[in-house]
């Protein structure tokens, strides 16, 4: 059976604040690696927060130095970290997720399939990610791409053996969520981890409900609607337990 502790964070980012919530992310993921975790992952353009109205003056290619910290961090914890930040590209701006990997190359996935909200601010990613995290095989997704079976049957096709859900999602997405992810994880057999934020974000309140699903589609453990915490799934004992964010963040 294949070890491994992923966590995911509920987060409060403030608006195009970069440097203030890069500090936010060193101190969750310190907390993450502490309890053990291989990988932690952040919700949908945590670095920014979910503010499609700042994305194109706060996206940053996934080299920029100013994520070098984020890149040590990694390199000394050996960790790998997801987060979310608006990506340049010669086609206009991506969903971005970097991730960052101890000792390697920075990865970046983006989201494919946008909502029609999202479409006067972003042009979308066209290129899927398999993550080889320990010995599992991770197939990142963001947001609204989730919510379609067609997402997650693909990168099972292609060996993931368990689906990362970056989320900024409303009350009314987070329940249809809790309908969705427990269906795509007892149809593929496959654990689904998700991280949602909380707080003001864009023209809506992010819902938490961050949580983990086991292979069977059951409901492992899941965060409020709105404190910020982690999530640490267990995918040998298939268990996860839930924490506040370390004292000295909140």
């Amino acid at each position: 059976m294949v070890l491994m502790k992923l966590c995911a964070v509920q987060l409060a980012s403030l608006k195009g604040d970069l440097p203030g919530n890069l500090q936010r992310h060193l101190v969750c993921i310190e907390q993450a690696a502490a309890l053990g975790a291989e990988l932690v992952v952040f919700p949908e353009l945590s670095l920014t927060g979910y503010e499609p109205s700042v994305a194109r003056q706060s996206a940053l290619p996934v080299t920029s130095a100013r994520l070098d910290p984020l890149q040590a961090a990694c390199d000394r914890l050996g960790i790998t970290v997801a987060v979310g930040l608006p990506l340049p590209t010669p086609d206009g701006i991506r969903i971005g997720m970097p991730v960052f990997c101890p000792d390697a190359p920075r990865q970046a996935y983006a989201k494919q399939r946008l909502h029609d909200d999202e479409l006067p601010y972003f042009t979308p990613g066209h290129q899927a990610l398999l993550l080889e995290v320990g010995e599992h095989r991770v197939a990142p997704a963001i947001c609204y791409e989730s919510m379609f079976m067609a997402h997650a049957a693909v990168a099972r096709e292609r060996g993931a053996d368990l689906y990362l859900v970056s989320v900024a999602k409303t009350a009314k997405g987070i329940r249809e969520g809790y309908a969705h992810y427990p269906e795509v994880a007892r149809e593929l057999g496959m654990p689904v981890l998700m991280a949602n934020c909380v707080g003001p974000a864009d023209t809506f309140i992010g819902a938490g409900g961050s949580a983990a699903w086991d292979s069977q589609g059951h409901l492992l453990a899941s965060l409020d609607d709105h404190s910020e915490g982690l999530i640490v799934l267990d995918t040998r004992s298939a268990s996860a337990i839930t924490l506040p964010l370390a004292p000295y963040l909140a």
